[in-house]
């Protein structure tokens, strides 16, 4: 294996004229290369930086290219460090991993343990995607700078958490080899858990321990800004911050007032801060096609799956950052810094207004809650971007054309067309929902959600919609753990039902009523049953012979003039059921007293 890596590596070498530019004879194929250049840059906010012989310096700063981010437990000493020299800091630990390790925040505040509630709170997240760990080495410098080199006004009126490291095991699965489309740090964390879940995925299903831990935490603490700090991948572009949330220049939101805040407040603030320190900020969008550059822009999907999709529904505002891949990590980091701090000083002065605007949003109870978001078929507007040079080649290693991307600001403004997402299902919101106590599972994770609900201490008869799904099915490949399922056009029937003690119910007029819809409506693409929690609803336990349905299909024909039409036309206009003698049987069986009436019903009730 090892020589034919060494064959591969050579061949590489050869092939790729952008490979070996400026390349010394004994390179290995680890340093990345074979990346496009990045656009020369010499900001102001490397002035951030404090030199190696700084007794707070951090791993990052100390390292003399800048492209170093320390390992879990050289994070956690460092901290330990601040925590113990400044009455500013004081770390929190709220969880442990699949493989034993400590999940901490770190919280910088004048009030002690309990937060004064008049003050806004930022909660910024590093390391979801432990590759992407621009968000840790930006928090250690601005804490540090808060702790001992003057920002500790930024506390007098707004509390910072920081949660440098979420998957923490992920992070320490770190080599040279993580992520080989972004430009460092040289040493990386991988992007999924132990487990091999992808965190970011999990926000609405809650499987992980690391993200179940982290429900319980915002909840408990209530951010009234939670910033989840990413790298992303794609095409080459100019900016290197980049961020967005759902409902940016008006799009759809689930929380418009908030979405409009954002807009009107927070991205001007941001990016002047941004660009006064020679960062180039971005929205955050997507290319249609990384093989066709111009091709157009999508706004990647507004799944709740994710965490703007998320905190949208949750009427937390949420910004997803997603640095560019190809900026190198100094830049990066510092573009991370500078967002932080201008983030807390606009919560400072106008942190009230979103607090405002985001409990309006928690105060609605839309009727109906569009859901199962998809790519527009039409753009629906024009966007102005910030390109990089590319030419194309063809190349004799895919035996098509590629791009190869310059590394020069393109001079000309491109004209792209947008794309945005479209609802593809509307939910009619019920008065409740009942939840049987046997899916303990199911109500522990709503629990996690901060919903609210009754448990029953005793069993109780109900008038409710049960929903059977005669068309679900299963999907043919497995996703995060999960063999999806569909749920098809349900058949709704309105019985008495009774629920046994420890059941609950669910009302959607709360703050979280959203969140509970998605979740519960089996036809929604983020609720638990597209993820696959209820397989048992395919079960069948009791058949009957052929020789008992039969003479009881004939005697049923005998003396039901109306079934008999109905089984007529049917044998009209379906020559392959007409055909099968199984399945003339089995639609006979299926209208017996004899069939099981909870095959393929869902277990999860209505209440209106």
């Amino acid at each position: 294996m090892r020589f034919l890596s060494a064959l591969v590596a050579s061949a590489l070498l050869i092939a790729s004229p952008a490979m070996s530019q400026d390349r010394p004879a004994n390179a290995q194929p680890w340093d990345r290369a074979f990346l496009p250049p990045a656009p020369e840059w010499d900001g102001a906010s490397r002035d951030l930086l404090r030199p190696a012989s700084d007794p707070w310096v951090t791993a990052f700063e100390a390292d003399p290219e800048h492209d170093f981010s320390p390992d879990y437990a050289e994070t956690r000493a460092w901290f330990d460090r601040l925590d113990a020299a400044s009455d500013l800091i004081r770390i929190e630990e709220f969880g442990v991993s699949p493989e034993g390790r400590p999940i901490y925040a770190v919280i910088a505040s004048r009030d002690g343990a309990e937060f004064d509630p008049s003050k806004p709170v930022l909660l910024a997240q590093a390391g979801i995607h432990p590759g992407e760990i621009d968000g840790k080495d930006a928090g250690m410098m601005l804490l540090r700078d808060i702790a001992f080199y003057g920002r500790d006004d930024l506390l007098d009126r707004v509390n910072l958490i920081l949660i440098p490291i979420l998957s923490v095991d992920g992070h320490e699965r770190s080599g040279a080899y993580s992520r080989p489309n972004q430009r460092g740090p040289r040493i990386q964390g991988w992007r999924n858990t132990a487990t091999n879940q992808n965190l970011n995925r999990d926000f609405m299903k809650l499987d992980q321990p690391e993200m179940q831990a982290l429900m319980g935490f915002i909840h408990r603490y209530r951010p009234d800004l939670y910033v989840d700090i990413h790298v992303t991948d794609g095409i080459d572009y100019q900016y290197d911050v980049t961020y967005g949330y759902n409902g940016e220049d008006g799009i759809y939101s689930r929380s418009p007032a908030t979405a409009r805040w954002l807009d009107s407040t927070f991205r001007p603030t941001v990016d002047s801060a941004l660009s006064a320190q020679d960062h180039i900020p971005g929205e955050l969008v997507f290319a249609l096609d990384d093989r066709n550059p111009r091709a157009g822009l999508y706004d990647g999907g507004l799944g709740e799956r994710f965490s703007n999709g998320w905190g949208s529904a949750a009427h937390i505002p949420t910004i997803l950052i997603e640095n560019h891949s190809l900026k190198p990590h100094e830049q990066r980091v510092l573009g991370t810094y500078v967002f932080l701090e201008a983030a807390m000083r606009l919560l400072a002065d106008r942190g009230l207004e979103l607090r405002e605007a985001w409990q309006a949003d928690a105060a609605l109870r839309p009727a109906e809650i569009p859901a199962n978001f998809a790519p527009a078929e039409a753009p629906i507007g024009t966007r102005q971007f910030l390109g990089i040079r590319y030419e194309t080649y063809e190349s004799p290693a895919s035996g098509r054309t590629e791009i190869r991307w310059l590394g020069e600001p393109d001079p000309e403004v491109w004209q792209m067309p947008f794309y945005g997402s479209r609802s593809t299902l509307s939910l009619n919101r019920p008065d409740a929902y009942w939840v049987p106590s046997y899916r303990a599972d199911v109500i522990r994770r709503l629990r996690l959600h901060g919903v609210q609900m009754e448990a029953l201490t005793a069993p109780r008869t109900v008038e409710v919609e049960m929903l059977t799904l005669p068309d679900a099915a299963f999907a043919a490949q497995p996703n995060e753990g999960h063999v999806p399922m569909t749920a098809g056009e349900p058949v709704v029937a309105t019985r008495a039902w009774t629920f046994p003690t420890g059941s609950v119910r669910i009302p959607t007029d709360q703050p979280m009523g959203d969140i509970v819809v998605l979740l519960l409506e089996p036809q929604s693409s983020e609720s638990f049953f597209a993820w696959g929690f209820f397989p048992e609803i395919f079960n069948r336990v009791e058949y009957i012979e052929a020789y008992a349905i039969a003479p009881l299909a004939e005697q049923m024909l005998a003396v039901d003039p109306a079934l008999r039409a109905e089984f007529e036309a049917r044998l009209a206009s379906d020559p392959a059921f007409a055909a099968d003698g199984d399945a003339r049987l089995a639609w006979f069986y299926e209208r017996t007293p004899f069939y099981d009436e909870r095959y393929r019903l869902y277990p999860i009730a209505r209440e209106n």
